[in-house]
């Protein structure tokens, strides 16, 4: 649990006159006593871009969260603070080994009456927990529901920062690092995990905008037993390269593959999806590499296609993985139907073109279970449909 470490809580000795609040909550049956520092300075606020004009992760709001944790008190007590650069030693060993770790999510306003809404962050906490697992950072076990709630009173605080009108949300990145203040390779004994957040506009301005992809790129994004299937810091630094690379051959991500059958596994930082004829069945199939292998991210998105997909019952829906040969045969063939990316920022990404040895296929952009799927999610998350399955948290 966030807060254990008493001698900070906010009740013992607080000091009121520093424009502070108190705030508790109750998650999980744990009380979580956490100090709330309202900015006093409107400048930011008041030169925000006008919504239309928002870059993504280029504006941030007033507060942050942040929790330390270090190997004598574990959790300390949660801060929401001004918005501010961080202090950290020059040996930290994030800055020297990795070891960090994120998430994406996002805080909505509904359409119906403006409440407040995020989109099953219960699957980021545990994706969070899986990643700091993977990079040996003590406190992986930390209580999800509480970090939860900690992020729902950050929402509050910045509300007035989310932009109305569909499309618009605040962007929040929950992250991890280690400040343990050591040049040795070990788990750290100090973090920082803390919660800044961002509003942006739609990914598509007007209408959808497919894309152009190459997998003539001999870099690999990941691979068994690696961590590709984590969000940690380190699986997207490298990325730059080859993306620049495709960029300037024209094209504006790269499709991942793995081993010497060219198998296809993500695309730029999205999973991706084929929806195709099945050469041996006839049938009409959906198809996303699995997660058996340690290699794919376990996209809350991809997870959330899947379960509409399913529930309507109107094709197969199979977690395997595809190969280039395969979608370039399945191309000639015309019975490669529609292509999409998947993930927090585009919800759906339509594909149009991947090129492969030198050639590029052609692929129908946008496709109706492409609409479909994208009117189906956004529809829940923006309240305009019934969400039958509980995904829309309240806040």
């Amino acid at each position: 649990a966030f807060g254990k470490n008493k001698k900070d809580v906010a009740f013992n000795g607080f000091d009121f006159s520093q424009a502070h609040e108190v705030i508790g909550f109750v998650a999980a049956h744990f009380l979580v006593e956490a100090t709330i520092e309202r900015t006093t300075d409107n400048t930011r606020f008041e030169n925000r871009p006008p919504k239309e004009q928002l870059k993504f992760g280029t504006t941030f709001s007033d507060h942050m969260l942040m929790i330390d944790w270090d190997i004598k008190n574990h959790w300390n007590t949660p801060r929401i603070v001004p918005f501010q650069d961080l202090k950290l030693s020059p040996a930290a060993s994030a800055l020297h080994y990795g070891l960090a770790c994120f998430e994406g999510m996002k805080a909505y306003k509904t359409i119906p009456d403006e409440s407040l809404c995020l989109f099953r962050p219960d699957r980021n906490m545990n994706r969070l927990s899986n990643s700091m697992e993977r990079l040996q950072l003590p406190g992986h076990d930390f209580d999800k529901n509480e970090l939860i709630e900690c992020i729902k009173e950050l929402v509050r605080v910045d509300e007035k920062w989310i932009p109305t009108g569909e499309g618009y949300s605040l962007y929040l990145r929950p992250t991890v690092i280690a400040t343990h203040r050591f040049l040795g390779l070990s788990a750290p004994e100090n973090l920082l995990l803390y919660v800044i957040t961002s509003p942006v506009g739609p990914y598509y301005k007007s209408g959808f905008d497919p894309v152009r992809l190459t997998a003539d790129s001999h870099y690999v994004r990941a691979w068994p037993g690696g961590t590709g299937n984590c969000k940690v810091a380190g699986n997207y630094g490298p990325t730059m390269k080859p993306q620049a690379l495709a960029t300037e051959a024209g094209y504006q991500q790269v499709v991942w593959l793995f081993g010497e059958d060219d198998t296809i596994t993500e695309v730029g930082a999205m999973n991706i999806f084929f929806f195709l004829i099945n050469k041996e069945t006839g049938r009409k199939e959906l198809v996303t590499p699995p997660l058996t292998r340690g290699d794919i991210l376990p996209g809350v998105t991809r997870e959330s296609i899947l379960e509409l997909a399913r529930s309507w019952d109107e094709f197969d829906v199979v977690e395997r993985f595809p190969t280039m040969p395969e979608i370039r045969q399945a191309a000639e063939d015309e019975r490669l139907l529609e292509s999409f990316g998947a993930g927090t920022a585009a919800v759906v990404s339509p594909i149009s073109c991947i090129q492969y040895k030198g050639v590029n296929i052609d692929i129908p952009a946008t496709g109706d279970l492409t609409k479909r799927v994208w009117n189906e999610i956004t529809g829940i998350q923006y309240s305009k449909m019934e969400d039958r399955k509980g995904w829309n948290i309240r806040i």
